[in-house]
This record gives structure tokens, C-alpha cells and sequence, in this order.
């Protein structure tokens, strides 16, 4: 007898709705080094569907299962001389393809194998909803403001798309760290909503020049770090704001959601400010870090962000729960305008079905 598993397979790249179709497939089994879980909550995020439609920065070898990023399970099955856990242990999955490094299972789905060394213990103390989006979102704040700019207190840091989760949660990071946020957002409504939620200063682009706003904010000290997602023009106006010798991260694309010619992902850098002020501007990409660091790590940074969000220095909101069959809402609600929720796969406490 074998068990079976059901999963959310991609037949091709493709828009989500088009090529995802729900598959039954046998648990696998763990190898050596390795763990089997049984996924509990995984999110769906938008770079998980820009992964399958063939426009993120790897692709996987189709037909393959969804959800690339995270999942929270239990150990059910450990591999030949797997010590690194214990059975029936609560784990967070980072289930990140590092790049460069060998293809992970994906996370839509009851049942996958991990790597045992990049499974970190979670207690009951935080809710599926909360562990299944530690390795994402709240690290990548965590990497951005202390490992890659390394911002001192006192210090000002400016962001784009301030209202984003990563923005969120840079807010949050850096009034624990006492670093000051100057936040740019694109609506005016956004503004009081930043400013409540802990944010220094705002900038809105919808009204207000964001170059004039940052120099009139920080004074003639200027400011010396900044992270970007949002790219394109306002990139570029990031870049233009920072003083001499100021470092620019840019961690994602907004400005090009939907686009599909990659000649069009640029961010309109101005020479001069380049050369002679000596600007410097880089990108950080989550999964090439898990490619480059060692487990432990990844690890000690998973820890990090596991106890500040176990102290509630970092919120991570309620998600959305689906099953999979309804995949098609799931898929719609990562993408909407504002809504406000992360959309999650939930499985029941189900062992898989015997097939004789």
C-alpha cells in the first residue's frame, strides 16, 4: 500500500488560473539529510505567481507543484541518519530555491520533503497563519535594514511602498532599533495610515516632489540609506535624494507588475549623480542569499525573526485561509488592490489516503 497526497500542479508556465489543476500524487519519501512534512498553512504570494506565468528570476521544470517561498507542518518521517529533528516536531519550511542550488519541492501540497538543517522549531505560541510567513516578508526586513545597509539608531532610512508588507515591517523593525523611517507612498490617503502605524515622515508622490520632500526632511546631514521595490522613475528619484555617497537597495519591481518585456525592468539612473557623487545601487534578491549562506545562517536569522515576532516587535497579519480546491480565489485575492489579506492553503489533519 502507498499514500497519497493531494497537491496544486502546474502542467506549464502560464497564467496560474490556466495551468494550475489539483493532482493526487504519493507522499515522498525522505532521502538522507532530509525531513517529511505535513504542510499545515502555506501562503500565496505574488512572486509565487509570477514563478509560474515564467517571469520571476528562476523557473522551475514543469510539471511542477506551487508555492515557492514557506509552509508550517509537522515532521512526520525523518530520512537515513536524520538527527538534525524530531518527529512530530511544529517547523517552519523555507522552502526558498536558492539560487544558485537544487530545485525544492514546492509548498501547495499536504505533504513535501525538506532539507532538515533550514527547518526551524516553532511553538504554539504562534498561530499557523502567523509561522507560515516568518521566512519571507519579515526576513527580508530583517536582511535589508541590519544585514545589507546595516542602519545604525538615529540613523534616517528611506522607503518606497511604505504600505506594503516589507514596508510594514521595515516601520516596525526600525522603531525597535531606533532608526528613523522616512516612507513614500504613492496616495494621499495612504499618509495618516503610515503615520499612525509608527512611521517618522511621509511622502506622498501623488502631490509632493519626492527629491524637494527627503532634503527638506533630513536638513543638510541628508540621508545615506535607502530601500527600494517599487523601481522604475521612482527608483530613480530615490537614488537623486540620497546625499553623496549614499547606498540604494532595491529589493523589488512594482512599477513593472504586469510587465512581461524584461527590457522594460529598468531604473533611470542619472550619471552624474552616479559618478561624481559616488552613489552606489545594488539589488537583493532573498532567494540568492539562501544560495550563498550557510544553513545555520539562515537559521540564526529565522530565529531572530522568529522571537520578534514571538515578542510582537513585528505583526504579521491574519491571512486568509483556502482550501485547495478553490485555488481560483486564492490566485485573485494576491493580486488585488488593497485587499488586505494574505491568501493561505490550509490542509485538514489529514494522514493521506491508503490506496490498495
Amino acid at each position: 500500500m502507498s499514500r497519497s497526497t493531494r497537491a496544486l500542479v502546474a502542467v506549464k508556465a502560464g497564467e496560474p488560473t490556466d495551468v494550475l489543476q489539483l493532482e493526487s500524487r504519493p507522499v515522498p519519501p525522505p532521502n538522507a539529510g532530509q525531513a517529511l512534512i505535513r504542510v499545515k498553512a502555506t501562503p500565496v504570494h505574488a512572486s509565487d505567481l509570477h514563478v509560474l506565468r515564467g517571469r520571476y528570476g528562476f523557473s522551475p521544470e514543469f510539471p511542477a507543484v506551487g508555492g515557492y517561498m514557506e509552509c508550517v507542518g509537522l515532521v512526520e518521517a525523518l530520512g537515513p541518519d536524520t538527527e538534525a529533528r524530531t518527529v512530530g516536531e511544529r517547523v517552519v519550511v523555507a522552502a526558498i530555491p536558492a539560487v544558485p542550488g537544487p530545485p525544492v519541492a514546492g509548498t501547495w501540497q499536504e505533504h513535501l520533503v525538506a532539507d532538515a538543517r533550514r527547518l526551524l522549531p516553532v511553538t504554539d505560541q504562534l498561530s499557523d497563519s502567523t509561522a507560515c510567513q516568518l521566512a519571507v516578508n519579515p526576513l527580508t526586513a530583517l536582511l535589508l535594514v541590519t544585514r545589507e545597509l546595516g542602519v545604525q539608531p538615529g540613523e534616517w532610512l528611506l522607503q518606497t511602498a511604505a504600505g506594503s508588507t516589507v514596508g510594514r515591517l521595515v516601520i516596525q523593525l526600525c522603531r525597535y532599533l531606533g532608526i528613523r523611517t522616512i516612507n513614500v507612498v504613492r496616495r494621499r490617503a495612504a499618509v495618516e495610515e503610515i503615520e499612525a502605524f509608527g512611521g517618522d515622515e511621509v511622502i506622498c508622490t501623488e502631490d509632493e516632489d519626492l527629491v524637494q520632500r527627503v532634503a527638506e526632511i533630513a536638513g543638510p546631514a541628508g540621508v545615506h540609506k535607502a530601500v527600494d521595490c517599487v523601481a522604475g522613475p521612482v527608483g530613480a528619484q530615490v537614488s537623486q535624494a540620497l546625499a553623496p555617497g549614499g547606498e540604494l537597495v532595491v529589493y523589488g519591481a512594482l512599477s513593472t507588475h504586469r510587465q512581461t518585456d524584461p527590457a522594460a525592468l529598468t531604473i533611470p539612473l542619472q550619471a552624474r549623480s552616479v559618478i561624481y557623487e559616488t552613489k552606489t545601487v545594488r539589488g537583493f534578491w532573498l532567494n540568492r542569499w539562501f544560495g550563498t549562506a550557510a544553513p545555520e545562517t539562515v537559521l540564526h536569522a529565522l530565529a531572530r525573526v522568529r522571537d520578534l515576532v514571538a515578542q510582537e516587535v513585528l505583526s504579521i497579519p491574519q491571512g486568509r485561509p483556502f482550501p485547495l480546491e478553490r485555488f481560483a480565489e486564492a490566485v485573485a485575492l494576491a493580486e488585488a488592490p488593497a485587499h488586505g489579506f494574505k491568501p493561505l492553503f490550509v490542509f485538514e489533519d489529514s494522514q493521506g489516503e491508503d490506496d490498495k
